[in-house]
């Protein structure tokens, strides 16, 4: 019997298939390279945004077979919605989160199609990042020299050297004919410098920086449309289950899977200390909180008014940023606590569970307590986006209490509260880049009840805010105070004359700049803006 049969030689088992890339995918590699230069280069983000996003999402569904297990998981057409939306909004404010959300939404649409069974939005983020230069060495390594290549380039190199005899002579026969008649000479140098300034006019045509950038925009398109499977995070997110299991090895029994006989300082009652000492912290920041949560009630529900030389800045900024930090801390000891065994213990559970439960009822009442801080300084000053910001941050905090409750009650694991969190975050992202922050912030600002104006602030805002600026003007009269922040980060005062200049300024140069774009850097906001000012003296 013949052994060998049986194995590959050495030759075929290291000959691995050749990768070839399919007519459809490299049809798509030079449309997606070609419109990204097309939309991208000296463009701002606007219309081409929403055009790209329509492009990836159509690419992907086209490339993906039929029965794809992507097509059937939620997390992929949540991303397909996040594209478009998001594209969406790019096309019409071209704000900065509406941007971030595009970007985020493409990312997680190429991962999730790299790796389907995914749960994490940051894990799907980031293998559609690490993916990037393996998807391009599989593209680089999968071209080959065309067959035959070698003889053309000896045929041509024959053909060459039997040229080069010919146009020597004509060389040596052109200087002695240029030397010896002067019309003939006046003629060849005309010949010459239209040679010559046609060869420069094809060197300043060639900008390397576009070259650059088209090769970025063919590296962008290798990472979007081929997936190279990248298994990293998902190994990673294989060892994290949804809930909480008991955890029965490591003792000395050999009816667990890996006993453990060699001498332990835990003791028998270990859990009980565990549970004593968890009941105390409850206790103790129960009773801290309530304290707490009693003054802000009393104090900042209900009636509150600032003394006359309070510190409002203080009582809001630092205020706010330790009373979140303190929430934080508190989530991360209840998730330590909750983590193991201590989540099957039946004698002290239901107190264990009802502690943390008002534990979490009152870090809400704690998150409201910060955000009435943050209103009553608007209230005082401005809007801002790190206020919006804060809003932001305090929805992302109930959120997560939420999902603390659904650790202690159905054991959920710290895995499954990340997975949730994430993508309640990518929510958020969406809904704030849906917001027309910039109008919102201009019209409150711009009230007659405020002494102090923000001038600066109002002038370095998008160009879709110059209506509710011109329409506003008057009150830059009668603002008391006029400020801008400097590079030193103090406000100083600017006088009216100058403000009304700035804003001028602002309105004739959006005017001149705004017919110059092309259409892939407008926006629907920027376009009914411009509509607006036009007439505006």
């Amino acid at each position: 019997m013949n052994i060998t049969a049986f194995w590959p030689t050495r030759a075929a088992a290291d000959a691995a298939p050749a990768y070839r890339i399919s007519a459809r995918l490299a049809s798509l590699l030079l449309l997606a390279t070609g419109l990204s230069d097309y939309l991208f280069w000296h463009e701002l983000v606007g219309l081409n945004g929403l055009v790209y996003m329509v492009f990836l999402v159509g690419a992907q569904l086209l490339l993906l077979p039929r029965y794809a297990p992507v097509r059937r998981t939620v997390a992929f057409w949540v991303a397909v919605v996040g594209c478009l939306a998001s594209g969406g909004l790019v096309a019409w404010y071209g704000s900065g989160a509406a941007e971030l959300a595009a970007l985020a939404s493409g990312l997680l649409l190429v991962g999730l199609v790299n790796q389907p069974q995914l749960r994490l939005v940051s894990s799907a983020v980031a293998t559609a990042v690490v993916g990037v230069l393996p998807s391009v060495a599989l593209v680089l390594s999968s071209l080959r020299v065309p067959e035959g290549l070698g003889g053309r380039l000896r045929r041509s190199w024959y053909y060459g050297k039997l040229l080069g005899l010919p146009l020597l002579a004509l060389v040596v026969f052109q200087m002695l004919f240029a030397y010896a008649n002067p019309r003939y000479a006046a003629l060849s140098m005309q010949l010459w410098q239209m040679l010559g300034s046609w060869l420069a006019r094809l060197v300043e045509a060639i900008s390397v920086p576009h070259l650059l950038f088209l090769v970025l925009c063919g590296v962008g398109a290798v990472g979007a449309l081929v997936a190279v499977p990248v298994h990293f995070f998902l190994d990673h997110e294989s060892r994290f289950g949804e809930f909480v299991r008991r955890q029965r090895d490591g003792v000395a029994s050999l009816a667990v899977r890996r006993p453990n006989f060699s001498h332990s300082s835990r003791g028998a009652l270990a859990l009980r200390k565990e549970w004593l000492a968890a009941v105390a912290s409850m206790a103790l920041l129960n009773a801290m909180l309530l304290v707490v949560n009693a003054v802000d009630v009393r104090w900042l529900w209900f009636g509150f008014r600032a003394a006359p030389g309070f510190d409002l800045t203080q009582f809001v900024h630092e205020g706010t940023y330790v009373l979140i930090l303190s929430i934080l801390l508190a989530a991360g000891i209840m998730l330590w606590f909750f983590r193991r065994n201590l989540n099957f213990y039946k004698p002290g559970l239901p107190l264990l569970r009802w502690g943390a439960t008002l534990w979490v009822v009152q870090n809400a009442v704690l998150a409201v307590s910060v955000g009435l801080r943050n209103y009553y300084y608007i209230e005082a000053t401005e809007l801002a986006y790190k206020r919006i910001g804060v809003y932001g941050f305090l929805l992302l905090t109930l959120f997560g209490l939420g999902t603390v409750l659904l650790k202690i009650w159905q054991r959920r694991s710290a895995f499954s509260l990340v997975r949730l969190n994430s993508w309640a975050a990518y929510a958020l992202l969406l809904g704030l880049a849906a917001g027309n922050w910039e109008i919102w912030i201009a019209r409150y600002n711009l009230q007659p009840r405020f002494t102090r104006l923000n001038i600066g602030f109002l002038l370095t805002m998008p160009p879709r805010v110059l209506p509710v600026l011109a329409a506003r003007e008057t009150l830059i009269d009668h603002a008391k105070e006029l400020v801008e922040e400097g590079d030193d980060g103090y406000f100083h005062l600017i006088p009216r004359e100058v403000a009304h200049t700035k804003l001028h300024n602002r309105l004739a140069q959006f005017r001149a700049e705004y017919p110059q774009r092309d259409w892939q850097s407008r926006t629907g906001a920027a376009e009914q803006a411009y509509r607006q000012v036009r007439n505006h003296e």
